[in-house]
């Protein structure tokens, strides 16, 4: 939708105004490898792609916030003086949060109305919802004049969802929506946020999105139990390594040298993941350096099978798409991106042989599933901005 329609929608929801209307745009991300070890001090190699989330936002002089979604058609309007209230809201806790923090901060803002175009799949595995807290606080921060930093920025997201939302997520989707730069992706090391732009020269190859288009809620989902088991295989692990922090502060060495500590088997198998995982993203961006595509979608196949035999955060639907992608011959790696249980994959697939790709894998899907898939050729793409 483009800012003239947007336009339109704000006067037409919630009346003209003299104020001035201002337009930003967030994107959601596909994490090329790296699953389920942000919130293990691990590395992680996210890329935002050109799906975003755009807002029409305009000033209140009152302390009301209204936010309303085309693709929703309802009103959502909270009072800041007792945000505690709106928590457990179907549509709009994430932005809410978001405003919640920034009036922790101590930043005198006032309301505002917002219009959302979502173009991030919601539930995809895409992470529309950091798109929508990046957006929401990147624009009422511009609209009321204050420049913070954008790492704290995804900072500020991160503890919205953790506390007011109640999914403790990492840190990464927040990062990539707000940093992502054209044509790269970002090996961002999760214990020291330190970063760095890479290059991604894909040539003949393109980067599809397979969405499952099954429905999953990472507040009710097994997430935050995975999040539990890490921990507790990290607390019986340090009992050898006292001075370790993370799971992924462990080398594979180190792990087989004290995995006998952990005592439930599960706990094993999520350490197990976590320590593989943040070598497969080294050797990856390695061979990606080298512009060896060939064994960067190694690394990638070698993850989903860990996140579907160790980490467990696989499911029938994600399976199919990625087993059936393997067979293709014109398909160099494939695997399941984002916290899984449903979501999406991602697929590096030559480019003359995308439409095929589509067609085949969309086939079998839905003979064997009963519902169809949905398809997405990505551009990676630059971080939160106005328009």
């Amino acid at each position: 939708m483009i800012k003239d329609d947007l336009l339109n929608v704000i006067n037409e929801i919630y009346g003209k105004s003299d104020e001035t209307v201002r337009f930003f745009q967030a994107p959601g991300r596909v994490n090329l490898i790296g699953e389920h070890i942000d919130y293990n001090g691990g590395y992680v190699f996210p890329a935002a792609i050109d799906k975003v989330s755009t807002v029409a936002i305009r000033k209140r002089n009152d302390s009301i916030i209204k936010l309303y979604a085309t693709d929703l058609r309802y009103v959502v309007e909270a009072d800041m003086k007792n945000l505690e209230q709106y928590k457990n809201l179907k549509w709009g806790n994430y932005q809410l949060g978001v405003i919640d923090q920034i009036l922790k901060k101590g930043l005198k803002i006032k309301g505002a109305e917002f219009i959302f175009d979502d173009k991030v799949p919601l539930g995809s595995g895409l992470s529309s919802s950091a798109a929508i807290e990046v957006v929401t606080a990147y624009a009422i921060l511009q609209l009321y004049g204050y420049k913070m930093e954008k790492m704290d920025i995804a900072l500020l997201c991160q503890k919205a969802e953790h506390e007011y939302v109640g999914v403790k997520c990492g840190i990464m989707d927040q990062f990539a929506s707000v940093m992502g730069k054209k044509d790269h992706a970002m090996l961002l090391d999760c214990n020291t946020l330190q970063y760095e732009y890479v290059p991604v020269k894909m040539d003949e190859y393109s980067i599809v999105i397979s969405n499952t288009n099954k429905k999953r809620s990472l507040g009710s989902s097994m997430y935050n139990k995975r999040r539990s088991e890490c921990e507790q295989a990290l607390s019986d692990m340090q009992k050898k390594f006292p001075d370790k922090k993370y799971l992924c502060d462990f080398s594979y060495k180190e792990f087989l040298s004290c995995v006998d500590e952990i005592i439930d088997e599960d706990c094993k198998k999520r350490a197990e993941h976590a320590v593989c995982e943040n070598l497969r993203v080294l050797d990856s961006v390695k061979a990606l350096r080298k512009n060896d595509i060939f064994s960067f979608c190694k690394y990638l196949n070698l993850s989903h099978i860990s996140l579907r035999d160790l980490y467990e955060v696989s499911c029938k639907e994600l399976d199919v798409l990625v087993e059936n992608a393997w067979m293709q011959k014109d398909v160099l790696g494939s695997r399941m991106t984002g916290a899984g249980f449903g979501g999406c994959t991602v697929s590096i697939v030559k480019s003359e042989s995308v439409e095929t790709f589509i067609e085949d894998i969309s086939r079998v899907y839905s003979e064997v599933v009963g519902y169809d898939a949905s398809f997405y050729v990505c551009n990676i793409s630059d971080g939160v901005k106005e328009i």
